[in-house]
């Protein structure tokens, strides 16, 4: 098959594709398209994505490449992992709304709103292009975030999509160290939405463990997340890392106000990465890698993509329409829960209800997210603001109408610098 990477210059790229050699005997790939629209990284990461692969016995073709059409042409299937602004943009996501006083993150609240504005208009273009040139059977497989959004914009065009987040995977690696097993021994039951989820059950040969690895390793989990490790107990599972941002929002606030930004670490980790690729002696993905978030992406990825392939008819935890699934959600609703991997499309499991005092704030979220999608394909600042009432993370009309403002007007100069040095 042939593979396309639409990001390639992303800092995640090496650990990629050495897992889809890892994965060569159920993926097949016997072309690899990396494309990027920035001519640095485009380079620097390609280098070594092919020192690697070279490496590791690959026999296929690998062409890096910044023209879109000639990376989509044919694809099987389509890996889109883009970061439209760049790292400053982040920077911007991260500190406009802190600097008003709420949570300050590229995915969850205004910033996740930001993201989403600029990011879902440029991957429907590329989504439209792969509709043109890849295989009619392509997969759309989408690693940005906002994945929830974005995938739900994806899957609304029309578009043969599933979205994919670390979380889930993370989790299974940590649980299944904890208790002395290797990873596919272990299932977990995550559900809800993108970096909205919680883990109800662990299942290991068919038996729910969840309530021993509460008693056990509770207190390292919940120090893991940076949540007291009571609520786990009160909830009877386990948060995702990034509800945080709403069960301690107070308290991430004050940090941010302290602490330098998280897009600012990043920034300064890739830029060492980047350095550390350049070197042609280097053929393995450094070690720094670590620290750049997003932990097993590329295992989750490799398994996915395979099992698409093969019809394997394993359980993943992906993003995918709600059908049926959750009740209390809308149907057309993109969840993020185990579902049946077949050749398709994802299947996902029914789900017992949600406890009150997670729907809730899943419903919540959801009605957020539909609107951040109407708000995204109509470039309305009504819209736009209307979305950021409904996040549970802003809330007041006030709030949503100042950072709507600060937000657009950032945006406005990004735009225009990106114009001129175009021109």
């Amino acid at each position: 098959m042939k593979l396309a990477v639409i990001g390639a210059g992303s800092t995640y790229t090496p650990e990629l594709v050495s897992g889809l050699v890892r994965e060569q005997e159920r993926i097949g790939v016997h072309e690899l398209a990396l494309h990027d629209i920035d001519p640095m990284r485009r380079e620097v990461v390609g280098g070594l994505a092919g020192r690697i692969l070279e490496g590791q016995g690959y026999d296929g073709e690998l062409e890096v490449t910044g023209e879109l059409d000639r990376a989509l042409d044919g694809a099987e299937a389509v890996l889109i992992q883009i970061r439209v602004g760049g790292q400053a943009a982040r920077l911007t996501d991260e500190t406009i709304p802190a600097a008003c006083g709420c949570v300050g993150q590229e995915t969850t609240g205004a910033g996740g709103l930001a993201k989403a504005l600029r990011t879902v208009p440029v991957v429907l273009d590329i989504a439209d292009r792969a509709r043109e040139l890849a295989a009619d059977d392509a997969w759309i497989v989408d690693f940005t975030n906002p994945v929830g959004i974005v995938t739900r914009a994806l899957l609304d065009a029309g578009h043969r999509a599933v979205g994919l987040c670390n979380v889930a995977i993370n989790f299974q690696r940590q649980i299944a160290r904890h208790l002395g097993l290797q990873p596919e021994q272990v299932l977990v039951d995550q559900v809800g939405l993108n970096h909205l989820t919680w883990i109800r059950a662990v299942w290991v040969d068919g038996r729910d463990v969840l309530d021993e690895v509460l008693e056990s390793f509770g207190d390292h989990l919940a120090h893991e997340i940076g949540l007291p490790r009571a609520l786990l107990d009160d909830l009877g599972a386990i948060p995702s890392y990034y509800l945080r941002y709403f069960y301690a929002e107070r308290q991430v606030v004050e940090e941010q106000r302290t602490h330098e930004p998280r897009a600012q670490t990043v920034a300064n980790i890739e830029r060492e990465l980047l350095e550390l690729y350049r070197d042609p002696e280097l053929k393995q993905k450094p070690a720094l890698l670590e620290q750049r978030g997003g932990a097993f992406y590329s295992e989750a990825a490799t398994q996915l993509v395979a099992s698409l392939r093969g019809d394997s008819g394993d359980v993943q935890v992906v993003d995918v329409r709600n059908g049926q699934a959750i009740p209390g959600l809308a149907e057309d609703d993109v969840v993020e829960l185990p579902a049946r991997i077949e050749a398709g499309g994802p299947v996902p499991l029914p789900q017992r209800p949600l406890a009150p005092e997670l729907l809730g704030l899943v419903q919540h979220v959801a009605a957020y997210e539909r609107l951040a999608v109407q708000a995204a394909l109509s470039g309305d600042s009504e819209a736009a603001r209307i979305a950021l009432l409904t996040n549970p993370l802003v809330r007041e009309y006030g709030l949503a109408s100042d950072l709507q403002e600060r937000l657009a007007e950032t945006e406005h100069r990004r735009q225009g610098l990106q114009a001129g040095r175009a021109s």
